[in-house]
């Protein structure tokens, strides 16, 4: 405990983090996470002084998925390399043990807000990135739907049981889909049957 307060009076920052982890299977899981223990001991910023692992159990929530956690309990050199351990490793939960008070130099703070920016900059670039491969492939999974409804219709495929066996869609989906292309007047509905009006044609 002496060699901890030695630390703590030159700046070191004691805290107890829990790192959490969910996937599968249950072994990558546990493996994972104990290699991501291995690699904070590596850091020259970072002590370890105690660890303790939860092994992993089935998750209530996502059946099929595995979490599990790891308390630690650290000395960091300073706020900022708390701050950065936290961007890097993004714990579910943080207490700071000591000091009680923490004073920081206007140089460090600003480090931190800099640091800050620079992750949700980059986390926006990412969201903005999946919204338009999410597009991009919601858009040519309705060209392809669609082609494949245009070729059943004009092969005499008219009932939405015969569609939906003969595309692999399920009755719901492909009666959800079969709605869209009336509104657009791509297909028309007879009583039961469905008929092919035009061809869709594709904006690059």
């Amino acid at each position: 405990m002496a060699n901890i307060q030695e630390k703590l009076d030159k700046g070191y920052i004691q805290s107890r983090i829990i790192l959490e982890m969910i996937g599968k299977p249950k072994e990558h899981v546990d493996d994972t996470l104990k290699k991501y223990v291995e690699h904070i001991k590596k850091s020259s910023d970072i002590e370890l002084l105690n660890q303790n692992f939860v092994e992993a159990k089935e998750s209530e929530d996502n059946k099929g998925f595995w979490t599990a956690f790891v308390e630690l309990e650290l000395l960091t050199k300073n706020i900022t390399a708390l701050t950065g351990f936290c961007f890097d490793y993004m714990p579910s939960s943080i207490e700071i043990i000591a000091p009680a008070e923490l004073r920081i130099k206007g140089a460090q703070l600003s480090n931190i807000i800099n640091d800050l920016q620079g992750k949700l900059h980059k986390l926006d670039m990412m969201v903005k990135q999946l919204d338009n491969e999410n597009h991009f492939l919601k858009r040519n999974t309705f060209f392809l739907a669609t082609n494949i409804v245009s070729i059943l219709l004009k092969a005499e495929v008219k009932n939405l049981k015969d569609l939906s066996r003969l595309s692999g869609m399920s009755e719901e989906d492909m009666n959800g889909f079969l709605e869209k292309l009336i509104k657009q007047k791509f297909v028309k509905k007879e009583g039961d049957s469905y008929a092919w009006i035009k061809d869709v044609k594709r904006e690059e």
